[in-house]
């Protein structure tokens, strides 16, 4: 068991909660974030509702062997909720190392709860018995990922490097914080035995609930990883100047340019997500204008001096901390939201001052809504060229730099893992 997942005292009600949060990430995208909300996860104890949600992420993490090892010894599927009974109980058993007894009688005794899955609480006993005789490999790289992606990710990237990017899948990460005061990041690393990364953010294998760590209630920095931290130091906005974030939600691209000192429109068609964007405002003491709106139609005659896109996307390179992610992406979506990404990415430009700066990215592994989006971007608006962005930039891995001068951050490019990225920064001449 790893030193972060909480120790397995928990009963059959936060099991059951996990069966819950289990089923709804794995039953539509944001499947995970809106579980966290469900009452059976909100009526547990704090330990427990840790554990709940260590036991759905040990899952997700490992989805692919743990289903293989299963289909090996299930010959016809049984109804869903058995599925993820066994791929729970699995996952206690192999990944948080429950103890046999207590893994096993749990999940037949959650199967025992409901009359869909009653009648199979012989197979979950066989089943999760004969595992723990034969243990399963649960941490083969090219397991780890649904198979279209993994396969997706050799095409673009290659062998070696998609067995790298998989390998992240399985690994839990670190909480990475950006500061309103990059000055103070060393004295921020000291109190929460964390380390500065390159470009300045800080790292910290610290857990818990973030808003009891030091410097939180003042206001002094935010969760943020690393590498979505890249895109708005790519702006380089100076105080004064005028910035648009144009798919602003949740909201720490918009703190990092408001710290910079940047005149920020914060734009998001998402009022409930720009809440959180205005809670932070408010706690971290920065300002910015917040806007509900679609940027690809908002009707506002204003240019700025720098434009952040950070599209939607499939967002693939978020799986380390939303694995489920993975299993929720479909070989659709990559071509429905190329078609988003276009419209609003022309939408940006007409709000680019002549000489202004865009950056475009998104947290997606998929070439179509990186290197193609900015490669027909420049198709269509000769008025802008790629301003290269130099190795190491706004603390980017040098490894991500393209040849080109864009930025392709793929999730093992730093010791410990950071998100996959693509980024592109343009000037309007």
């Amino acid at each position: 068991m790893s030193q972060s997942e909480p120790q397995d005292t928990a009963g059959l009600p936060a099991r059951a909660a996990a069966l819950d949060l289990l089923t709804a990430a794995l039953s539509r995208r944001a499947g995970l974030e809106e579980g966290l909300n469900h009452p059976s996860l909100a009526a547990l104890s704090p330990r427990d509702r840790a554990f709940a949600r260590a036991l759905v992420m040990a899952t997700l993490r490992r989805l692919g062997p743990i289903d293989q090892a299963l289909q090996e010894r299930v010959a016809k599927a049984p109804p869903d909720r058995v599925v993820q009974i066994l791929r729970l109980g699995v996952a206690q058993l192999f990944v948080l190392q429950t103890p046999a007894h207590a893994a096993v009688s749990s999940s037949v005794d959650l199967a025992q709860q409901h009359n869909q899955s009653r009648a199979f609480k012989g197979l979950v006993n066989a089943v999760l018995r004969a595992l723990t005789r034969e243990p399963p490999k649960l941490d083969d790289p090219e397991r780890l990922a649904p198979p279209w992606l993994y396969a997706r990710w050799t095409a673009a990237f290659g062998v070696d490097a998609a067995r790298e990017i998989a390998a992240q899948i399985a690994e839990e990460p670190a909480t990475d914080l950006s500061l309103k005061d990059p000055s103070e990041a060393s004295t921020l690393a000291v109190e929460i035995e964390g380390e500065v990364l390159p470009g300045g953010s800080v790292r910290t294998s610290r857990r818990g609930d973030v808003s009891t760590w030091p410097g939180f209630a003042e206001g002094g920095w935010w969760v943020q990883d690393a590498a979505a931290a890249i895109p708005a130091r790519l702006l380089d906005v100076q105080p004064g100047q005028a910035a648009l974030d144009l798919c602003a939600a949740p909201g720490g691209k918009t703190l990092q340019l408001a710290a910079a000192g940047a005149q920020v429109t914060a734009l998001d068609k998402s009022a409930p997500r720009l809440t959180r964007l205005s809670d932070n405002l408010a706690r971290t003491g920065l300002a910015a204008e917040v806007v509900t709106a679609d940027g690809a139609t908002w009707r506002d005659g204003r240019s700025f001096d720098a434009v952040l896109l950070d599209a939607p996307c499939s967002a693939t390179g978020t799986f380390r901390r939303h694995p489920d992610v993975l299993w929720a992406a479909k070989p659709g979506d990559v071509a429905s939201l190329a078609a988003v990404q276009s419209r609003l990415f022309d939408a940006a430009a007409t709000r680019v001052k002549p000489g202004g700066r865009l950056v475009y990215c998104v947290c997606s592994l998929e070439p179509e809504e990186g290197e193609a989006q900015v490669e027909a971007f420049l198709q269509r608006h000769p008025d802008f060229a790629i301003d290269p962005i130099t190795a190491g930039e706004g603390g980017s891995p040098d490894a991500s730099r393209l040849s080109e001068g864009t930025l392709r951050i793929l999730p093992h490019h730093r010791p410990g893992g950071l998100d996959g990225f693509y980024a592109a920064r343009l000037r309007r001449s």
